[in-house]
């Protein structure tokens, strides 16, 4: 249910925003692209709408933040929140002689994270005695109505109404006071309105996710500072898809060059391909270990694969043309090689390159399980097992970044480096 008003509250702030950029930005401003005679299917008159990106982050978390409640968040754009505070309800008890008799239960509902106080009231008259339950907020509780009545379920009583609403064994029914269930044994199972928010245990505000980073960028987590595990992943990334690179790119060369190394590899790679890294963990640990080598082989794996079908797709794209134009000008197959060939296959390479290390990044979180002591990957893993959402949640929003970052600067390099790209 909340997952999908999420994603409701998603689609209609993207099209609202859409809609906005569209009719206010783009009538106030010169859109230069707008001038081009063709821009449907031409690559270099698609560029990213920064309006949209900005736009995109902030309603991440505005999302976020409505969800969970954060004090960053003005209060008038929180999701409703669960029940606090004091609340009752009314059950109907009937005795085996068919007598009924009515008896109120006193909850007390306590916010996320706080200790719910036992609290006492007079029993009333009758031989159904009121009670009083102290409960967290978005919690059901079982309650053993009858631990002080004068007849018990042991003595054949049973439940028949809550709130004047009939009620048998297995039903569920809902009151303003919240929903109910009678359990197989008789008891009343209570939950009060849970609204929209989400427990913090599950995904905490943002606000306690930057405390967290900061906590740990000062002291440390598991003996290693925040910017030693991170440094230890990042050297593990850029090893891994470095020598990938290194072994995939020839390898790509050849098979796109020569009709028997494409035979002889072709299998390989392509059966290698769709192989998960997940699935070589148990083969890494027993032929090299738990060590260091081990992770920065399962990252190799990761990439060495993606290079070598990006640069084979780099030489088999390039223009046959340019080729017999070379020719015709008297160019050896060296200069064929290093002024045709590798210059047009190099936009391929680049995009082999970010998807690789995309999936690098994808892979450390599972290279840091083979034994790892320092790793952001590490982290997440030994929070999960503690269910420390806001630290498992910053290392994630940390891998993000850095991700993001150096495929921002492998875009800024091909830019620099490769020019030509998407001309003729």
């Amino acid at each position: 249910m909340i997952g999908l008003m999420i994603l409701l509250v998603y689609v209609a702030i993207f099209i609202l925003s859409f809609l906005a950029v569209r009719f206010l930005v783009h009538k106030t401003t010169r859109d230069f692209t707008s001038l081009k005679t063709v821009t449907f299917g031409d690559e270099s008159a698609v560029t990213a709408n920064r309006w949209a990106s900005v736009v995109s982050v902030v309603t991440i978390f505005l999302i976020w933040g409505s969800f969970t409640g954060s004090a960053l968040v003005p209060g008038f754009l929180h999701a409703p929140g669960p029940f606090l505070g004091e609340t009752s309800f009314t059950y109907t008890l009937q005795a085996p002689d068919g007598q009924t008799d009515d008896a109120t239960v006193h909850v007390k509902v306590a916010g996320f994270g706080q200790e719910s106080e036992k609290f006492e009231v007079p029993p009333g008259d009758g031989f159904a005695k009121d009670d009083a339950v102290a409960m967290n907020a978005s919690r059901s509780a079982t309650i053993l109505f009858d631990r002080n009545d004068e007849v018990t379920r042991k003595d054949g009583a049973n439940i028949v109404a809550i709130d004047g609403e009939p009620i048998g064994p297995g039903q569920d029914i809902r009151t303003p006071a919240g929903s109910f269930t009678l359990t197989d044994k008789g008891a009343i199972s209570f939950a009060p309105p849970k609204g929209l928010q989400m427990e913090p245990i599950w995904l905490p505000p943002p606000e306690a996710v930057v405390q967290r980073m900061v906590e740990i960028a000062d002291e440390g987590y598991r003996d290693s500072t925040l910017w030693r595990h991170l440094g230890y992943s990042l050297f593990r990334v850029i090893a891994g898809f470095l020598i990938g690179a290194l072994l995939g790119i020839p390898l790509g060369y050849a098979m796109g060059l020569s009709a028997w190394f494409r035979g002889w590899f072709e299998p390989i790679v392509e059966f290698m391909r769709p192989v998960p890294p997940l699935a070589l963990i148990p083969l890494v640990i027993i032929w090299f270990g738990i060590g260091e080598t081990g992770k920065i082989i399962l990252l190799f794996l990761a990439s060495l694969w993606i290079m070598a079908i990006a640069a084979r797709a780099g030489v088999s794209g390039v223009n046959i043309s340019k080729v017999h134009a070379a020719y015709s000008l008297g160019a050896s197959r060296w200069q064929i090689m290093r002024h045709v060939i590798i210059p047009n296959s190099l936009p391929e390479i680049f995009t082999g390159a970010r998807v690789a290390m995309g999936v690098c990044w994808g892979t450390v979180v599972a290279a840091e399980l083979v034994a790892a002591s320092e790793g952001a990957g590490m982290m997440i893993m030994v929070a999960s097992k503690f269910q420390l959402t806001d630290i498992v949640l910053m290392g994630i929003i940390l891998i993000g970044v850095i991700g993001f970052g150096i495929d921002i600067l492998m875009r800024k390099a091909e830019n620099f480096l490769v020019p030509w790209k998407g001309r003729s």
